[in-house]
């Protein structure tokens, strides 16, 4: 039986980590550490100068996990590091309430959680449906299940996660799965200003996707073509190609001598 971490970013409460934490219960000895209250977008953030709480959460009756008064990071830190008697085999980060393709990655907790354990040189898989009023998790539940079961078998290069989106429609309009890279669609946001009831200025996010993705290798098109998009990825943001053509300036004697 697999140890299997689970967290999310939408909160303890939420039901994709419910359905999620039920279907992986078939294949292992699930632990579930997540947030107490939704965390979603706050990306990698980890907390450092307030303390965490952490208390058993229960639902239906019965005993679900821990929530914690932290990030999605804190939650697979403290899962990992103190509430788990043994490092898991795996860690698992959703259901999460909407899609994680494209720019969406780099702002996801949902993605975070994965990427800490990944940090850990623990496999880890972040798993998402593309909608924010998901209409069933049970499907992406039976592909977290099959996921766990072929990573345990064959294994991630360390530090590699996997991002999961799956479509939000019916199981047989699923056209299969597919390999991917991230996609390169970008939000065209703003902070729309608005006036509250006591005449005080505030500001709201808004803003749509700019779709930039045509070819079918990309994580954002896939989910739109009603696939599975499973997308490696890894914490290492460095620009290989950037960084061979930096090492022709000779930095060192352009920027010698001279004020920076």
């Amino acid at each position: 039986m697999l140890k299997i971490l689970v967290s999310n970013d939408d909160g303890i409460d939420a039901q994709g980590i419910y359905v999620l934490a039920k279907a992986l219960a078939k294949i292992g000895e699930v632990t579930v550490v997540a947030p107490h209250k939704e965390q979603s977008a706050v990306g990698h953030a980890i907390t450092m100068q307030l303390p965490l709480r952490v208390s058993k959460y229960y639902k239906n009756n019965e005993f679900f996990g821990y929530a914690v008064t932290g990030t999605p990071a804190d939650c697979v830190k403290m899962g990992i590091k103190n509430i788990m008697k043994q490092y898991p085999d795996i860690v698992v980060s959703g259901i999460n309430h909407g899609s994680n393709t494209a720019i969406n990655i780099i702002y996801s907790g949902t993605v975070s959680a994965a990427r800490e354990a990944a940090i850990t040189d623990i496999p880890a898989i972040a798993i998402s449906v593309t909608s924010h009023e998901v209409t069933d998790f049970e499907y992406a539940g039976k592909v977290a299940v099959k996921l766990c079961k072929l990573v345990a078998r064959k294994g991630l290069k360390k530090g590699t996660l996997l991002n999961v989106n799956v479509p939000d429609i019916p199981a047989e309009q699923i056209k299969g799965m597919k390999i991917t890279k991230q996609g390169k669609s970008k939000w065209d946001d703003m902070y729309e200003e608005r006036t509250d009831p006591y005449g005080r200025n505030y500001y709201w996010l808004k803003g749509g996707l700019i779709e930039a993705d045509d070819d079918m290798i990309m994580d954002q098109k896939a989910v739109k073509s009603n696939y599975v998009s499973i997308t490696p990825i890894h914490f290492d943001l460095t620009d290989n190609e950037s960084y061979d053509e930096m090492c022709s300036w000779n930095l060192t004697k352009e920027l010698d001598g001279k004020e920076i």
